[in-house]
C-alpha cells in the first residue's frame, strides 16, 4: 500500500479548519523561537540580523497564550461529551505520557551526544522533568497544559466553580505568577499552572460564542481585521521596545503583568481573525496541515532542528544565519510530520499516546452511534 505522507486531508470533514490554522500559526512561532534561539548558542555573529531577534522577541508575546486560550475553548465540549475520569484519562495519554517519554528521550540523547548538541545535560535532568519543566528545553508547555487542564475540570467538575469564578482565582494566580518572577523564587511547574490558567480560563469564557457558527461571519471579517491591526501593531511595538530598552525579552510579562495580558489577548485576537478568515477564503492548507499536526511536530522538533543545525553547520560548512533558520524550520515541520505518518503505518502509534488510534471502521461505527 502506497503511504501518502503529504497529503494534507486533516481527518474529520466537521473538523473546523480555523482551530488548525490557529495552532498552525502558533506551532510555527514556537518553532521559529526555539530554532533561533538554538543558533544563536551555537556563537555565530548575529550582527546584522537584529530584525530576526526582533521578530522572534515579538512572536514570544502571544504564542503560548494563544495555546492555552485554544484548549480552553473545547473543555466544556469535551466533558459535555465524556465523563471527567474517561478525560483525564485521554488527557494523561495525549499530554503527560507524551511529554515524559519525548522528555526522557531527548535529555538522553543530549546526554549521549553532549560533544555534538549545545546543550549541558547531567542526571539531574531526569529530576528537573517532573520538578523544573522549563529547564528541559520546550516541553514544559505539554506539562503546564496538562497540570491547567486537570486543575480546571476539578474546580469546574467537583468544586463547581463558576466561570466568573474561574476567572478570578486565574487572575489571582496570574498576578502571583508575576509576583515570584520579580521575586525570583522559582517555583518550578506551579508557577506555569498559575501563569496560564487565567488564558485556559477565558478559552472557556470564549466558547460559547467563538464555537457559534453564527458568529463565523463576524470573526472572519476584514472589518475586524483592520480594527485588529493597529491595535495587535501598537502592542507588539510596545513589548519589542520596552524588552530591548531593558535588555529582557520577558520584562513586560513580568514586570508589567496587566499590559502583557491585554498584548497577549489582542495578539490572540487577531491570531484568531486571521485563522478565521484563512478558513473562509480556504487558503494556505498547509498551514492546516500543519496545526493539525501541531502535536506531533512539538515533541520531535528540537530533535530535527538540533540534527539539521550540526548537518549543515559541521557537514557542510553552512554558517549563514538565515540560511540556517530557514532550513532548519522547514525540517522541523515536515519531518516530524513524516515521523508520525511512518509511525501510524507501522504500528508505532505508542510514540505519541498510549490510546491507540482507532481504525476506520471503528470510526465508522463511532459515527453511526
Amino acid at each position: 500500500m502506497k503511504l501518502n505522507l503529504l497529503n494534507t486531508n486533516t481527518g474529520s470533514s466537521n473538523r473546523l479548519a480555523w482551530i488548525d490554522y490557529a495552532r498552525g500559526i502558533a506551532i510555527i512561532l514556537v518553532l521559529y523561537r526555539h530554532i533561533f534561539e538554538g543558533i544563536s548558542r551555537t556563537g555565530l555573529p548575529t550582527t546584522g540580523y537584529d530584525y530576526l531577534e526582533h521578530a522572534n522577541i515579538v512572536f514570544y508575546s502571544f504564542r503560548m497564550p494563544l495555546f492555552f486560550i485554544l484548549s480552553g475553548v473545547f473543555i466544556g465540549k469535551s466533558l459535555a461529551k465524556r465523563s471527567m475520569e474517561k478525560l483525564l484519562s485521554n488527557k494523561f495519554s495525549i499530554l503527560l505520557y507524551p511529554y515524559l517519554l519525548w522528555s526522557v528521550l531527548q535529555v538522553t540523547l543530549q546526554i549521549l551526544l553532549s560533544k555534538y548538541v549545545n546543550a549541558d545535560r547531567s542526571i539531574a535532568d531526569y529530576g528537573y522533568i517532573i520538578l523544573f519543566p522549563r529547564r528541559i528545553d520546550q516541553f514544559w508547555y505539554l506539562y503546564a497544559l496538562f497540570n491547567v487542564t486537570v486543575l480546571y475540570m476539578i474546580t469546574r467538575q467537583k468544586l463547581k466553580l463558576h466561570i466568573w469564578q474561574q476567572l478570578t482565582l486565574g487572575t489571582i494566580l496570574y498576578f502571583l505568577s508575576s509576583y515570584v518572577s520579580v521575586k525570583h523564587i522559582d517555583l518550578g511547574f506551579l508557577y506555569d499552572i498559575m501563569h496560564y490558567y487565567i488564558f485556559f480560563a477565558l478559552g472557556d469564557l470564549a466558547s460559547s460564542r467563538i464555537l457559534n457558527q453564527a458568529n463565523f461571519g463576524r470573526f472572519a471579517s476584514w472589518k475586524t481585521f483592520f480594527f485588529l491591526l493597529p491595535i495587535f501593531a501598537v502592542g507588539q511595538y510596545y513589548f519589542l521596545n520596552k524588552d530591548l530598552e531593558m535588555s529582557n525579552n520577558m520584562y513586560v510579562e513580568t514586570y508589567q503583568p496587566l499590559l502583557f495580558a491585554v498584548i497577549a489577548l489582542s495578539g490572540c485576537a487577531f491570531m484568531f481573525n486571521i485563522s478565521f478568515l484563512l478558513q473562509r477564503y480556504d487558503k494556505v492548507k498547509i498551514l492546516r496541515m500543519v496545526g493539525f499536526h501541531s502535536l506531533y511536530i512539538y515533541v520531535s522538533h528540537v530533535l530535527v532542528a538540533s540534527a539539521t543545525r550540526m548537518v549543515l553547520m559541521k557537514g557542510l560548512g553552512i554558517t549563514n544565519i538565515p540560511v540556517l533558520l530557514i532550513v532548519c524550520l522547514i525540517m522541523a515541520v515536515v519531518v516530524p510530520i513524516l515521523m508520525y505518518k511512518l509511525a501510524m503505518r507501522y504500528g508505532a502509534w505508542w510514540l505519541y499516546s498510549l490510546e491507540k488510534p482507532a481504525t476506520g471502521k471503528e470510526k465508522l461505527q463511532v459515527q453511526n452511534q
